[in-house]
């Protein structure tokens, strides 16, 4: 069930692992669409959500739609086990090391370390 969970000052809309799948830069209308109905500031989305090349970093899938969260200032977490896709390839290892270093789009095991994630950056801010 997708749900709004408080986080600190964030809004986060957290997606249930069933639904509409993120194959082409066009489907995160649907995320940003929702995301906005529910005055959400950051998606939690399993990766369940995700089409079979979005995590081949060549397709330029994932680069697009992370963009487009960010340009409508929406944060993402893509919430799941994504090690068998790591292990395939040294760009996505590079590109998951540097995207959890910044405030906007992260890679996490489970919304535990999601919401740890937020409450050590609160931390930091006070």
């Amino acid at each position: 069930m997708t749900q709004i969970v408080e986080i600190g000052k964030s809004r986060v809309l957290s997606f249930s692992q069933s639904g509409s799948v993120l194959r082409t830069p066009a489907d995160a209308n649907d995320f940003i669409s929702e995301a906005w109905s529910n005055e959400a500031d950051f998606l939690a989305i399993p990766v369940e959500r995700l089409g079979p090349d979005f995590l081949k970093l060549s397709t330029g899938v994932a680069g697009e739609v992370f963009q487009k969260f960010v340009n409508y200032g929406l944060g993402c977490a893509i919430v799941g086990d994504v090690t068998q896709a790591l292990d395939g390839s040294g760009a996505l290892r590079d590109f998951v090391r540097e995207t959890n270093k910044g405030k906007s789009i992260w890679f996490v095991p489970d919304f535990d370390e999601l919401q740890h994630r937020f409450e050590k950056q609160a931390t930091l801010q006070s």
